[in-house]
């Protein structure tokens, strides 16, 4: 009976923990938003320089993905008062929590293409 309980439990954790981790792929999944975010961990940038730094990433894709980041408070974007006017993107404090995990992500990835191209 005891080990019924504890296996109800583990599988209660285990819920748990894949529901917070579809959570956190459904905000940041995709081609984009990762790379997005991963920009803006270098500072404040405008739409342009953003575009310009994601390889492929076209301007509706950009707006979209910018949008939805903004939505989930990721990000916070700016109206310029320069002619022409211009908009500047920032991460919040909030959307800088993500550094850890895109630094391991990075670093995984790194570690994998060096073992794979060195097999």
């Amino acid at each position: 009976m005891e080990k019924d309980k504890s296996t109800a439990l583990e599988q209660a954790d285990c819920s748990k923990i894949l529901f917070a981790i579809q959570d956190t792929l459904d905000l940041i999944s995709g081609k984009w938003k990762i790379k997005v975010i991963s920009v803006l961990l270098y500072g404040k940038k405008n739409f342009t320089d953003l575009q310009r730094q994601i390889n492929g990433l076209g301007a509706k894709m950009l707006s979209k993905e910018l949008q939805d980041l903004e939505i989930n408070g990721l990000l916070t974007r700016t109206v310029n008062t320069t002619k022409p006017i211009t908009v500047s993107y920032e991460l919040t404090d909030y959307g800088h929590t993500l550094e850890p995990i895109i630094k391991e992500l990075a670093d995984w990835g790194t570690k994998h293409r060096h073992k794979i191209i060195n097999r």
